[in-house]
């Protein structure tokens, strides 16, 4: 009762308190330009428009309060339970206490969704999709015949009458496949190869106008066209007028489609047509990927929305590779016959020992009746009349004498077919563009019409076998150490550009900030850009590529990583200042860094950064020189320490900066954390430490059990592993079993290598003879469980705090098998889950595809790419584990997760490496374990070949993948020159919209920057049939609308335009717009401008 008179006294008084702040404020309106005061009742334009935006900034200011006045009574309501269930607040903590309570926000909050952004995810999806790949995968029966000559297929036959009507149209396609990256690195490729490649295009196309070649690889092109003069760059630029040279794709690679991140695909597709269009001034029409290990429809969504002319015809080539063998039809020792390269007396032959032939008048009509039988063959198993024949390989065309052989005997061979009718043939050198064009004319491509002859398909190309049971799911995980590394590189790459592009707006208002190195470090945001698009590359993220060139793209990407955090730092330094006039930049004493924290007798100011766009509330841990550390908020009040490191509960604003202070000496708000070591030995382990209680035990326990608000943990007190959840919620138990396997691999002669994981059976579990040392940790910040064993530590954390952090487990894995031989060390999670045989991964951190474990096909065959999440569910429970690192997973049991974490092969697998994988590195695997309870399923819904993760998965995937990034200022800077917090916006955007990217564009006249930037935005589709309802989420949704001109708090949106997706493209009806309205799954990239 006497709370409830408080509560009411409180909302009282509050409520008074805005009303007076209103009126005043309102009252100031009216004082604020007196000399101007009309008295006829009219005003100005100007002055009408600033009454309207001090009237909208009182709405919000209205909206905000009322959202506290709510937030309050939440809280006052949950303290009001709390105190009937005879809980109490924790009491002040010294280095003597030990009281664990959660750590609360400063306010409870409870996700708000709207009703119509739940219809999305309950609507059954891909109706319109003609073929469905899980159907496809349980109609196949996947044997294995023997198709003669064309060995995965069968025994093609047609009637020679078939093109008496209707002539086969053939496009012979000239191209090289240039690996960024392989068996060479990068440089060493382009000056033994690459560029001999492109100045021999430039005069062999000039030789005939029937001529024709494609390209795909920028990073490649843009090397070399830097490197070449005006009059070849004006040569180039008429073969591509002509259609003689087409530039495909556009991105800065041909990009591996399993392992990257959407952000990552997206930014080297706008890396690359940002490059041609101000440099060549070309927009590509066509996608091509010929060597990517299997299709992800993520990459077919990106294509779509670049704006491309033609529509997008996914086309599979049906036989074993891209090379001249297996492209012109179904019998490799024909077609290899007419790679004319492979004439006698050159470097290289058909490995069929029947060598091609110079074409000429004694042979031309024979050899011409020869290849077009295998077009007629390769057409059968199309469509159209219209076929595609690639002509190129790895490399391909580096000589000039390749050039002629090839041009003049298949110029020789169309000259032939074309002018005797009875052919009933037209074959010429092409481009895609060709193709596609002749697709349209036939009226085969009218999709929007009807008319197209071509299916819609669903799913994906997952996971790719060339041969026999050779699936290549050994590359989901290679080098799992530069997956991780690539996904640390892309969080403070977005981080970097949209700090950059703030700081460059504010860089320009004021006379001392323009000493900031805007086009400095646009260049380094460019080179940034292109090692991380670099490392998309097929063969460098899948880590498929020799040693020492894995060595040269690791060395790139450190060497952004640190260019990014000083872009970082510098950029917070301009934004976070009170008086911009006090600004210097100095790059050899940097205002903030990211070191060890060194304290002294002057207290040092932490700057956290919130990379993302929702308000957050995250545990920030700190390494300090002292365990005597006090940290104030940036209101000034002191936090709650937990000291193992320096960890504490940070409030950030969306997108924006706290500032925290620290400062040596005790506090009654720091807590040590209490230590237990569990082991075997006899001797003790741990000398005696002046600062931490470590207490030794030497006999093992039952269990271990960690808790926090939301759920307990039990451990195995053998092993250390997680066995048991109980959520308090519903105060039910549900097993959760944690164990490490090991596979092998097989001993036949084919073995698993950097590509293929041939396994030697099921996996086999991990045994250690002796009990592993187990170490607990106890504080009031988080609690958890770490493991020693001989080849991983692993840790599983629970955070004592309210909201997000505390719904899940966190769990890092060290793990380190450098010593073992053909070996390959798998995480798995068991459950009561009665998933049976389907499982959820992601694709590329975009969507979601089901999948089905498969008794038909071989264990290797059922493990697919995860991106950033799996899950299992069943009816009333949804197990998701999520990653901050692309890795191969599997559910080869029901109520099974399985994740390989790294392996070690000591042989080839003959695709083409001719090496293991030896060079294995001490990697940290970060994941995030979320267990959900399901209301309202329809199980009719289950078998839908869609689905989506929850907000809170959504939201939980985000903090995996953006940590907060913490910086302190320099010893001896002047501290009080910062601000408190910095908030760039007014508040937080919608719970399910993303910003992807706000990516500063380079401008068209020097190599700076420009005034505008892309602001890439992803609304996420979600699923709203979750039980959970205190999700400490402090946003809500708004059905996909965005007022992006009232979302800015320190800037002023002056334009904001839609374009495609990599701005290659205006819209007919572009004009600038004030509010965004975007469908669930959307990315839309709109040209900003901010002052």
């Amino acid at each position: 009762m006497k709370l409830s008179r408080q509560f009411t006294i409180f909302g009282s008084a509050i409520f008074c308190v805005v009303i007076f702040s209103l009126y005043l404020m309102l009252d100031r309106s009216h004082l604020d330009n007196p000399k101007n005061h009309r008295r006829e009742g009219s005003f100005p334009q100007g002055q009408l428009s600033i009454l309207q935006e001090k009237i909208d900034h009182l709405e919000r200011l209205l909206a905000e309060n009322n959202e506290i006045i709510s937030n309050i009574r939440d809280s006052v309501i949950n303290l009001s339970e709390s105190v009937k269930d005879g809980q109490h607040s924790p009491e002040v903590l010294n280095f003597n206490q030990r009281n664990f309570s959660e750590v609360l926000p400063l306010a409870t909050a409870y996700l708000s969704i709207e009703p119509e952004d739940c219809q999305f995810a309950s609507k059954i999806g891909s109706q319109a999709s003609d073929v469905q790949m899980l159907k496809v995968y349980d109609i196949l029966p996947f044997d294995n015949p023997d198709g003669g000559v064309w060995k995965q297929g069968f025994d093609i036959t047609y009637d020679e009458h078939e093109w008496d009507d209707k002539p086969l149209q053939v496009f012979v396609v000239p191209h090289s496949h240039n690996d960024p990256g392989w068996l060479k690195t990068f440089d060493d490729y382009f000056r033994d190869q690459t560029q001999h490649i492109l100045n021999n295009m430039v005069l062999k196309l000039q030789e005939d106008k029937g001529r024709k070649f494609m390209w795909s690889e920028i990073s490649y092109f843009s090397k070399w066209w830097d490197g070449i003069d005006s009059q070849k760059k004006d040569a180039v630029k008429r073969l591509i007028e002509d259609g003689q040279f087409e530039i495909v794709t556009g991105g800065w690679v041909m990009p591996d489609e399993a392992s990257p991140h959407y952000f990552a695909l997206i930014d080297q597709l706008i890396e690359g047509h940002q490059w041609l269009e101000k440099a060549v001034g070309v927009k590509p029409k066509s996608g091509w990927a010929v060597d990517p290990f299997g299709h992800s429809p993520t990459m077919a969504y990106l294509l779509k929305h670049l704006g491309s002319d033609t529509d997008i015809l996914c086309h599979m080539m049906p036989f074993y590779s891209y090379d001249v063998p297996h492209t012109c039809g179904p019998d490799p020792k024909i077609c290899c016959q007419f790679d004319f390269k492979r004439l006698p007396g050159g470097r290289v032959s058909c490995p069929w020992r029947v060598p091609p032939e110079a074409i000429h008048s004694g042979n031309v009509q024979h050899r011409a009746w020869m290849i077009l039988d295998q077009y007629r063959k390769k057409s059968k198993l199309f469509r159209t009349n219209i076929l595609l024949a690639p002509l190129g390989d790895d490399f391909r065309y580096s000589e000039s004498s390749e050039w002629d052989q090839q041009y003049q005997n298949y110029q020789k061979l169309f000259d032939y077919m074309n002018s005797h009718p009875e052919f009933h043939v037209k074959a010429q050198f092409g481009t895609l563009s060709d193709y596609f064009e002749a697709l349209n004319k036939a009226g085969k491509l009218d999709g929007k019409s009807g008319n197209s002859v071509f299916p819609v398909l669903s799913g994906d190309f997952f996971t790719y076998a060339d041969r026999d049971h050779h699936y290549w799911s050994g590359y989901f995980t290679s080098r799992p150490f530069y997956k991780r590394f690539d996904r640390v590189l892309e969080s403070y790459l977005r981080a970097a550009e949209i700090l950059y592009s703030w700081a460059v707006v504010q860089s320009k208002k004021f006379e001392k900030t323009k000493m900031f190195p805007s086009v400095d470090y646009y260049r380094l945001l460019t080179e940034a850009r292109r090692n991380l698009g670099l490392f998309q590359h097929h063969d460098a993220i899948t880590g498929t590529s020799k040693d020492w060139v894995v060595v040269d793209y690791g060395t790139r990407l450190f060497h952004s990583l640190m260019n990014l955090k000083e872009i970082i730092t510098e950029s917070a330094h301009i934004l976070t200042l009170k008086d911009q006039e006090m600004y210097s930049y100095n790059a050899a004493t940097p205002f903030f860094t990211m070191t060890v924290i060194q304290l002294g007798k002057q207290p040092r100011h932490l700057l956290i950064f919130n990379p993302v766009e929702q308000e957050r509330s995250s545990v920030v841990s700190l390494y300090v020189n002292t365990p005597r550390v006090k940290v104030l908020s940036p209101s000034g009040k002191a936090v709650v320490v937990q000291l193992s490191a320096v960890s504490f509960l940070a409030q950030l604003p969306p997108l924006g900066f706290g500032v925290y202070e620290l400062l040596e000496g005790l506090n009654s708000e720091t807590a040590l954390a209490d230590y237990n070591l569990y082991h075997n030995d006899k001797a003790k382990l741990v000398k005696p430490y002046r600062i931490f209680t470590v207490k030794e035990v030497q006999n093992a326990l039952d269990e271990i059990m960690l808790e926090n608000h939301y759920m307990k943990i039990w451990f195995s007190g053998n092993s250390g592993l997680v066995e048991k959840i109980n959520t308090k919620e519903d105060n039910k138990n549900y097993r959760v079993k944690l164990e490490f396997a090991w596979y092998g691999t097989t001993s036949n002669r084919d073995k698993s290598g950097a590509y293929l994981f041939l396994p030697d059976g099921e996996s086999k579990p991990y045994v250690f003879s002796d009990p592993p040392i187990i170490r607990v940790t106890h504080g009031i910040i988080f609690s958890e469980v770490t493991t020693f064993f001989s080849h991983v530590t692993h840790t599983v954390r629970l955070y004592k705090v309210h909201g997000l952090e505390g719904q899940s487990l966190e769990i890092s894995n060290i793990v380190d098998i450098r010593g073992e031989y053909n070996r390959e060390i798998a995480m798995r999670i068991s459950s009561d889950i009665e998933s049976h045989n389907k499982f959820y991964t992601d694709l590329n951190g975009y969507q979601i595809q089901p999948r089905q474990t498969m008794s038909k096909l071989p264990l290797q065959a059922n493990f697919y790419p995860m991106t950033t999440m799996a899950y299992i569910q069943d009816s009333k429970i949804r197990l998701t584990l999520h990653s901050a690192q692309s890795l191969g997973v599997a559910s080869l049991k029901s109520g099974q997760l399985e994740v390989i974490m790294d392996r070690r092969l000591m042989q080839d697998d003959n695709r083409g490496l001719g090496q293991g994988v030896q060079d294995n590195k001490i990697t940290a695997n970060l994941f995030r374990l979320l267990l959900e309870k399901r209301n309202e399923v329809n199980m009719k819904e289950e078998q839908s070949p869609v689905s989506y993760p929850s907000i809170l998965s959504h939201v939980t995937s985000s903090f995996i993948n953006h940590p907060v990034i913490p910086m302190i200022t320099s010893a001896g800077s002047f501290i009080s020159s910062l601000l408190n917090t910095f908030s760039p916006l007014i508040s937080s955007m919608p719970c399910d919209m993303h910003i992807v990217n706000l990516r500063t564009i380079q401008s068209k006249t020097d190599s700076g920057p420009s005034e505008e930037a892309a602001l890439i935005l992803h609304r996420k589709g979600f699923d709203c049939r979750f039980a959970n309802t205190d999700l400490g989420l402090l946003c809500s949704t708004t059905q996909g609308k965005l007022r992006v001109h009232k979302l800015f708090n320190k800037f002023h949106v002056e334009s904001l335009i839609s374009t495609s997706l990599s701005l290659m493209h205006s819209f007919p009806d572009a004009r600038n717009i004030s509010e965004i309205s975007m469908n669930p799954m959307e990315i839309n990239t709109y040209r900003i401008q901010l002052r």
